[in-house]
């Protein structure tokens, strides 16, 4: 399974197919963001765990969406459900809130040896 971060989009759940052996789902989560002197908190509000900083509000997106896929990956490699969006989530000391988009790719693939080929 391909995991994929995008910054833009809209709120929810989004089924999206591209071929017959491939499905595309897009989450979106809640992203905060507190400015400190030292650079700039972020955090998924609604996927616990996803928590990253950086030195400006770009780096600390940039970082973020990092650690949202890697949190998903080991979620999904470890056979651990996906926290659901919740676009209600919401913190009173953050400075700025937003969605962040979660691209889930899932793909078959099947290969069909003849019986009598050669090993």
């Amino acid at each position: 399974m391909e995991i994929e971060e995008e910054l833009a989009g809209e709120v929810g759940e989004h089924p999206r197919g591209t071929d017959e052996d491939e499905a595309e789902i897009m989450l979106t989560y809640k992203a905060m963001y507190k400015f400190l002197d030292e650079g700039v908190h972020a955090e998924v509000l609604d996927f616990p765990g996803v928590i990253s900083c950086g030195a400006d509000l770009e780096e600390a997106r940039r970082h973020l969406a990092s650690a949202l896929v890697d949190m998903a990956e080991t979620n999904l490699i470890q056979g651990d459900p996906l926290p659901p969006p919740d676009p209600s989530r919401t913190d009173a000391e953050a400075d700025l809130e937003e969605p962040i988009h979660l691209l889930l790719k899932a793909a078959s693939r099947i290969v069909l040896t003849p019986q009598d080929a050669a090993p």
